[in-house]
Formats: structure tokens, sequence, C-alpha cells
């Protein structure tokens, strides 16, 4: 049987699903959390240039997914969890995304890299807009228990604290009597650990050979953040743990919340850098489906773009800067393809290498 090649990589797409044929069995997959309207020509998201750039031209569709998997000859594959012209906003497509990925009968992912990636707020004492940053712990902060902030005990900095403890920046006993869940034992965390020498390796292999562009704009939005110094640096790659909630919050208290959050769940190992929406639903959907051996959760990376600062410059209304992506989103799209491609592309080239052995445990 001849195949058309109308597509690249269709005709191994074709051989891949006749009956009796090896599974398709992508390299690397990207997965986004939003894109605006099309995939290709328009205003761009976070997975236009993805689908541009790389020439996902090939479109495979997975049952119960919100978007095909598009793909290239040289099995790079990509998709995206959510759109502006959904008209519910919610971090859940991200988990629906991923099951449906593994859940696949076609698709053989055991030995596949994933590369979460989109936009986030920053931390200033962290970084500054433009910025692009890989993660080695993703934190969630979406189960809590919260108390409003007029109500809260005297020398409380905040209302927020963990489900089986009675006060803010403590951890909960692994014990039936701390409160919650029907008086069951409670043993959880709140963070998703990534592979650290993975995030180490592709922070250092990228850090060495991308290059992020810069602005008289980034520069001139920058210059406001008097109080932190790293906000007021050129775009850089950077490391630091990624914050996730489906909360769009603001400001300089919850950015010190955020803060201690991090360095209670990471046992004072890591550092907030950057906030995101989607982070938490799509790694903690691929750790528990890596569990089920679906998947390698030691080839799982996570590289987010500064769009915009977590609090705004000193003197000016929180408002003035709540939800304003717009000083750093087109940069924060640049600097993810820039760094996120060239880790990428040393996969895809060294596949021989990269297949059985990943990059951190490969000798050099």
């Amino acid at each position: 049987m001849k195949l058309p090649a109308l597509v690249p990589g269709l005709a191994l797409l074709l051989v891949s699903l006749l009956p009796g044929t090896a599974k398709i069995a992508p390299k690397v997959i990207i997965l986004a959390g939003f894109e605006v309207a099309e995939d290709t020509g328009d205003a761009p998201g976070e997975f236009q240039y993805w689908a541009e750039r790389e020439k996902l031209t090939g479109t495979l569709e997975v049952k119960g997914a919100p978007h095909p998997l598009r793909f290239n000859a040289a099995g790079l594959y990509a998709s995206v969890a959510g759109n502006t012209r959904d008209k519910t906003l919610t971090t859940v497509p991200a988990s629906e995304l991923v099951m449906a990925l593994c859940l696949d009968p076609a698709l053989d992912l055991t030995h596949t890299y994933w590369i979460i990636t989109g936009i986030s707020g920053i931390d200033p004492a962290h970084g500054s807009i433009g910025s692009a940053i890989w993660s080695a712990n993703v934190v969630d902060a979406d189960a809590l228990r919260e108390v409003d902030d007029t109500e809260i005990p005297a020398g409380w900095p905040y209302g927020l604290f963990a489900i089986g403890t009675m006060q803010p920046n403590q951890l909960p006993r692994p014990s039936a009597d701390a409160g919650g869940w029907g008086g069951a034992t409670i043993t959880y965390s709140m963070n998703y650990a990534l592979n650290p020498a993975l995030a180490k390796w592709a922070f250092d292999f990228s850090k060495a050979r991308a290059n992020l562009a810069d602005s008289d704009g980034l520069k001139h939005e920058r210059e406001k953040y008097t109080a932190h110094a790293p906000a007021r640096t050129q775009p850089q790659v950077l490391m630091g743990a990624a914050f996730s909630t489906a909360r769009y919050w603001h400001g300089a208290k919850r950015t010190q919340w955020a803060r201690d959050w991090v360095k209670l769940w990471t046992n004072d190992q890591d550092t907030l850098s950057n906030a995101a929406m989607e982070p938490a639903a799509y790694v903690g959907t691929l750790q528990r489906m890596a569990e089920k051996g679906f998947l390698d959760f030691k080839r799982v990376m996570m590289l987010r773009g500064a769009s915009n600062y977590t609090m705004p410059p000193p003197g000016q209304d929180i408002l003035s800067t709540m939800g304003d992506e717009s000083m750093g989103t087109a940069a924060a799209f640049e600097s993810l393809h820039a760094t996120g491609s060239v880790v990428i592309h040393e996969l895809l080239a060294n596949w021989e290498k990269y297949e059985k052995r990943r990059p951190d445990e490969t000798p050099r």
C-alpha cells in the first residue's frame, strides 16, 4: 500500500494506525495552557509559535482531548488545553488533555519527554519580565483553609493555611487528630517535585544557547520596580519554583504568602519564581498517570515565560497592574520558544542517545 505524503509525518501516522503495527511514540510533547482563537495566522497565545515555527502541520485527533495533537515528522507533538473562545474559565481541560493522551491506545508515551509551557507572573524579587524559567518544583495552592483577613487572629500575616493545621506556615501533622477529611490520618504534599537533575540540565543547556530579546518597552516597565534589583535586569533564563492556583491573585501581601507557601512545601529547598493557573493541573495529572505506567514522570519539565510581575511597582495602585499582562506577554512568548526550542531540538537530533537514557543520566 502506497501512502500519500501530503503532510510531513502523515505516512508514519497512518502506518502506526494500521492493525498490528507499532504505536505512535512521540519523542517530545509540548503542552500549553491557552491559545487565542486559531492555532496559526492570528494573534498568538501560548501555543501558536510552537505550531508555526516548529511546522506542526500534522494533526491527530485524540478522543476526549479538548484539542488535537499537532505534530511534525521529527517526532515533536504539541497540544493546548484552553482557548479564548471557551465559555468557561477552568483548569480542568489540562487534566482532561493529559488523561486523553495517556488513555489513547494508539499512543506509546513511555519514553516521551514533556514540556509544560506558558506565561506567568514573576516575583520581582526573582527576576524580570521577558525571562524564561525552568522549575524543579510545581507548588499547588488551591487546596487550603481560608479565613477572611478581617477576621484573622492577631499576629497572623494572612488567613491562608494548610488543611490539617490551625495557623499559617505550618505543615499538617500526619495524625488522625489533625482534623479534616472525616478525622482520617492526613498525609499529603502540595508540591509536585519534578526531576531536579533534568530541570538543571535544561536550564544549563538553554542558558548557554538561548538568546532572549530585550526592548525599550521592557526596560521602561522594569525600571519602575525600584525596590527589587532582580526585577530590573534584562530577560534571562532562570530557575525557580512554579506556583499554581486557579485564583488570579496579585499584590505584595499575596506574593509574600506565595513565597512562604513555596518554602513550606519544599522544606526551604526552593523559592518562588512565578505564578500561573494551570501548572499543577498538568503535572498533577501526569504524576498520577505515571504511577499507572503510562509515562515516565522523570521526563516531565516545566517552562514558564514571565509576562508580568506579581505585584505593582512601589507607590502604584494595586489595581493598576492587576491582570495587566500586556507589559511582557509578547516577550514571554518569544522567550518561551527561544529557550524551549534549543532543548527540544537537542532531544530530537540525538534521539538515539536520549530515547532510553535521559540527559541527566547520559554520560557526557
